[in-house]
C-alpha cells in the first residue's frame, strides 16, 4: 500500500490544529430574558468576570443569583449604582406570609448588602431570641432591633396576610444588613424567628405597605478600587462582550459577535474588504486556510 504523501499528512495536521480557532467559544449574549447583561455579569462560562460567574447565571432566559441559602430570581440590575435586586420566594410580603429559613451571602462572594435594603424579622421569640439580648460581651453576636423600625413593624402587621397570624408587634424586629456580621448570614432558626420581609424602597408610599418595593439589594464592585477595566471598555466599544478564557489564569478575553475571542477588541487591525474590516483572528484564519490548500495542491 502506497504511503500517504508526508506533506499532505503534515498540512492536514496543521489544519486540524488551527480548526478550533474557527469554532472557538460560545457567543456571550447581551441580554438574559428582558434584563440587559453588562460587565461584570455574563450569560455563561467565559462571559463577564470570572469572580461573578458562579453567583449570577442565565438559564432558559432566567437570570438567577445563587448562594448557600438558595437560588433567587434577579428582578433588575442598576448598573449606574452597581446594585442587583433579587426576589426571595420564601420571603413574606404584605400579600403573603410564609415560613422561611432566612437569607445569607457566601462570605467570599463579591457582594454586600445595599444601604437601602431593610430586613424585618417576623414572629420572633421575645424571651429567647438573641436579637433581644442586651449588648456587650458575647451577647453582641446578633444585632439589637432598630428602634426606628417600630413604624415598619406596625405597618407590616397591619397587612391582612400578617394580621391573620394574630401576633403582637413586639415579635417583629427591624435592622439593616450592615449589622449581619462578618458571615453576612441571617439564620432565622438561630434567631428564633419564623419569617422575614425585606424591602428596598417605599415607592413614595411610606404609610402603605402594599405599595412598598419588596426584595433584596446587593452591591458589587468591579475590583478593589472599583475602576471599570480599560480593556473591557475598549471591547464593548467594538460591539464585543467582556469575558475570560478557560485557562487557569482566567485572563481577559473579548467575545466578538461571531463567537470568537480576542485579547483586545473586535476591530483591531486595518485590513478592509468591501467596507468590512477583517479582524486579526479572521485574517489569520484565512491565511492559514489559503496557504494550506495552496501547498496541498502544489505537492499533489
Amino acid at each position: 500500500m502506497k504511503p500517504k504523501n508526508p506533506c499532505i499528512v503534515l498540512l492536514s495536521s496543521v489544519f486540524i490544529i488551527f480548526l478550533p480557532s474557527l469554532i472557538s467559544s460560545q457567543t456571550c449574549q447581551k441580554t438574559c430574558g428582558k434584563i440587559p447583561i453588562k460587565y461584570p455579569f455574563g450569560t455563561g462560562p467565559g462571559c463577564g468576570d470570572p469572580r461573578f460567574q458562579p453567583y449570577v447565571t442565565c438559564s432558559q432566559q432566567q437570570l438567577t443569583f445563587s448562594t448557600h441559602t438558595g437560588c433567587y430570581t434577579i428582578t433588575s440590575i442598576d448598573y449606574n449604582n452597581q446594585v442587583i435586586y433579587i426576589s426571595d420566594p420564601t420571603m413574606s410580603t404584605c400579600s403573603c406570609t410564609q415560613p422561611s429559613k432566612g437569607f445569607g451571602l457566601d462570605w467570599d462572594a463579591p457582594f454586600s448588602f445595599s444601604d437601602d435594603t431593610v430586613f424585618a424579622l417576623l414572629d420572633c421569640s421575645t424571651t429567647s431570641s438573641p436579637i433581644y439580648r442586651a449588648g456587650g460581651g458575647n451577647n453582641s453576636t446578633f444585632p439589637m432591633c432598630d428602634s426606628q423600625g417600630a413604624s415598619i413593624c406596625s405597618l407590616l402587621y397591619s397587612c391582612e396576610a400578617i394580621s391573620r397570624l394574630s401576633l403582637p408587634i413586639s415579635t417583629c424586629c427591624v435592622y439593616t444588613p450592615v449589622d449581619l456580621g462578618p458571615s453576612f448570614d441571617m439564620n432565622l432558626e438561630k434567631l428564633q424567628c419564623t419569617s422575614y420581609s425585606a424591602l428596598v424602597g417605599f415607592n413614595s408610599q411610606e404609610t402603605n405597605p402594599e405599595g412598598w418595593k419588596y426584595g433584596i439589594g446587593l452591591k458589587y464592585k468591579f475590583n478593589f478600587n472599583n475602576d471599570y477595566p480599560e480593556l473591557c471598555a475598549s471591547c464593548e466599544k467594538s460591539n464585543g462582550v467582556c469575558g475570560y478564557n478557560n485557562s487557569p489564569y482566567k485572563s481577559f478575553a473579548c467575545n466578538c459577535p461571531d463567537g470568537l475571542n480576542t485579547t483586545t477588541d473586535c476591530f483591531y487591525g486595518q485590513s478592509w474588504s468591501h467596507g468590512s474590516r477583517f479582524l486579526p483572528w479572521k485574517t489569520g484564519t484565512l491565511l492559514i486556510v489559503f496557504f494550506t490548500f495552496f501547498i496541498l495542491f502544489a505537492f499533489m
